[in-house]
């Protein structure tokens, strides 16, 4: 997470403190609009995991293989 977190402050011209409360803020936006599996798909991506195992999960949710 630390990448977006530096990603967004670098792009948007803020501090990492407040990219860090923005970045907060969306993630757990998402997890709570998200089906529980693919918020715990998130969760695991920002955590290091494999973003593909993200996209296919999202993908199967908007009926794409």
């Amino acid at each position: 997470m630390e990448e977006l977190i530096k990603l967004v402050s670098q792009k948007a011209g803020i501090s990492d403190d407040q990219a860090k409360k923005a970045v907060d803020t969306v993630v757990g936006f998402l997890k709570d609009k998200l089906p529980g599996p693919a918020a715990a798909q998130l969760d695991a991506l920002l955590k290091g995991g494999d973003a593909s195992n993200l996209m296919g999960g999202l993908g199967g949710l908007l009926g794409k293989k």
